[in-house]
């Protein structure tokens, strides 16, 4: 099992995860932050850190598209231990629905 960053992580990019994460799995993409699946050890300290609620466990239903969209950025983009401010619209887009379709990037973002 392993956690993962869903929708609403896109264009808020709130970093609180990355600074609990004792394993280092988080990657950093343009608008959105990944966990890589293989590095998760499963601990769960992760979430409830998440303002954005965009952290779950690969158990829930229907997350199947973004276990395979972490697992494939997680290899793309650049690792990040260190925890920044989050994106600086990131209050007016939590819980907007859609983000994926409208605003997601693979870009990488800056990494440590």
């Amino acid at each position: 099992m392993t956690y993962v960053v869903i929708e609403n992580c896109i264009k808020c990019k709130y970093m609180d995860c990355v600074e609990v994460c004792p394993v280092d799995c988080f990657y950093e993409g343009e608008n959105m932050l990944v966990i890589h699946p293989d590095e998760c050890i499963d601990c769960g300290v992760c979430e409830p850190e998440c303002p954005a609620e965009a952290i779950k466990p690969d158990t829930e239903r229907g997350l199947e598209k973004w276990l395979e969209l972490n697992g494939a950025m997680a290899k793309a983009w650049p690792n990040v231990t260190v925890k920044r401010d989050p994106l600086p619209d990131a209050k007016a887009f939590d819980g907007r629905p859609g983000k994926y379709d409208e605003f997601f990037s693979a870009e990488p973002g800056k990494g440590d």
